[in-house]
């Protein structure tokens, strides 16, 4: 809380700055003195704890997190105000408050809380979830793989110490490093400091947090179009990129799989621009309209399916020129799909897709060549029918709590699309999908809906496998 108590001093918002820095005296004596009465206590489950933990961070965090704000914007609830750091952390974005209502240092404070979020994700994707066989993880799991932990076997304390010591010392000094990057080139591309940053750091977090700012503008939105990728395999966070990992790199199924996505979906739009634009007119105004039509469609496809929420420039032109109206249904496929395992993006995630994908070309094959044999190259067996299984599994999951949530916001007063929308935005913590296919959000939303849209969001967060496995009565034995 210190960076926005600066910043607000910076701005001789004396007000915002105490209220920062009071609330960050306060949260850290009762961290410390939290931290002092639990550092002896032993724990015999270290599965079950780093689940309970992120269980914690994601749901009671936000109380912490919204202290400040209490006396900031004292008019509003404190169920408004912790819900939109719920938003926040889980790197949901999205905002029940229209931008003019918060201040400069109030939407830094949101980016820098999705930035942190998306930080604590990424590093317990690989040191936590990963020997649980989760987060993704699970797909490429084998019985051979002597690598994976089960869930209920106690291993030792020094061990998740290492490991959680090794990879934050490894990961925070790249993502600083690549948000201060992006925050360097959104700056020399004209916007402003503080505007830069935020949208840097919901860049890299996913959030889709935006301040009260104009936007990036087209060369703004390049930069950030190139660092969206790091939301779409864990590959491109190599710290060397040498020739093994290069090649590595192009073979990797979440980068092609995106690519492929991102391109068929630039070019089925365009083409419906570029035809509607022609059936109208013609002459060299068209080809600055459809250069900007195909610029804003693949902008805004690559966004969305990394489930950061970013428009295009030429996202609401294209639209106007074409006749196109708003592809709602596109847009929540899109989230749904999701981004790369072991990075900040929500949603099904990639290689989960690509599992599934890959294993319905081979059902097709064995409908034309019943007696064929598989083939056994490392191509082929990079995903286990263990792998194909989980992913399956999972896709159900997901399915099922989109139609639980959305019944649920039903019964507390959406109409079916509004709930339906809503749902698909927070359990893919894409935020930002509720303004932009609702064409303005869903209007107003009771308190039963926040508290159901919130438990939403830390259940996309940590994903539905995780809370099943807590659910697990295994799981909770000694």
């Amino acid at each position: 809380m210190a960076v926005p108590a600066l910043h607000a001093l910076a701005r001789d918002a004396h007000a915002e700055a105490r209220a920062f820095a009071y609330s960050g005296v306060l949260s850290l004596a009762v961290l410390g003195a939290f931290a002092l009465a639990t550092m002896r206590r032993p724990v015999r489950l270290q599965a079950r704890a780093h689940l309970l933990t992120l269980v914690g961070i994601f749901a009671l965090l936000p109380v912490m997190a919204a202290t400040p704000l209490t006396q900031i914007v004292p008019e509003a609830p404190f169920l408004d105000l912790w819900f939109e750091m719920v938003a926040a952390l889980t790197t949901t974005g999205g905002s029940l408050f229209a931008p003019d209502a918060l201040s400069p240092s109030v939407h830094l404070w949101r980016a820098f809380v999705a930035w942190q979020g998306g930080l604590i994700v990424w590093i317990a994707a690989v040191a936590l979830l990963a020997p649980l066989r989760l987060g993704g993880f699970e797909v490429t799991w084998s019985m051979g793989d002597t690598r994976a932990t089960p869930l209920n076997t106690p291993y030792a304390r020094t061990d998740d110490a290492a490991r959680l010591a090794r990879y934050t010392g490894a990961l925070v000094p790249l993502y600083a490093g690549l948000t201060a990057i992006l925050w360097s080139a959104l700056a020399a591309t004209g916007q402003g400091g503080t505007e830069a940053a935020i949208h840097a750091m919901s860049t890299l977090s996913t959030s889709g947090i935006t301040g009260d700012g104009p936007p990036p503008g087209p060369l703004g939105e390049v930069a950030i179009f190139a660092f969206l990728f790091f939301a779409v395999s864990r590959q491109t966070f190599a710290a060397d990129l040498h020739r093994g990992q290069v090649a590595r790199l192009a073979a990797d199924r979440e980068l092609r799989m995106a690519l492929a996505i991102v391109g068929a979906v630039t070019l089925v739009l365009f083409l419906r621009h570029f035809v509607g634009a022609f059936g109208l007119r013609g002459g060299d105004d068209d080809l600055i309209r459809g250069a900007t039509a195909l610029w804003g469609a693949a902008f805004t496809t690559l966004s969305f399916l990394t489930t950061t929420g970013f428009e295009g420039t030429g996202w609401d032109g294209a639209r106007a020129w074409s006749g196109l109206e708003n592809p709602a249904v596109l847009l929540v496929g899109l989230a749904i799909m999701g981004g790369g395992v072991a990075t900040t993006a929500g949603g099904v995630k990639l290689l989960r897709a690509y599992a599934l994908y890959a294993h319905g070309r081979r059902e097709m094959g064995l409908l034309v060549h019943p007696h064929s044999v598989g083939s056994h190259s490392p191509d082929a067996a990079r995903i286990p029918a263990r792998g194909v299984q989980s992913a399956w599994v999972f896709f159900m999951l997901f399915a099922t709590s989109l139609a639980v949530t959305t019944l649920a916001l039903g019964l507390a007063g959406l109409d079916l699309r509004a709930a339906l929308v809503l749902a698909t935005a927070t359990l893919t913590t894409c935020g930002p999908l509720a303004a932009v296919a609702l064409e303005g959000g869903a209007g107003a939303v009771s308190d039963p809906a926040k508290a159901i849209l919130a438990a939403a969001m830390v259940v996309g967060r940590l994903e539905t496998l995780a809370i099943v496995a807590l659910l697990n009565p295994d799981f909770w034995r000694r």
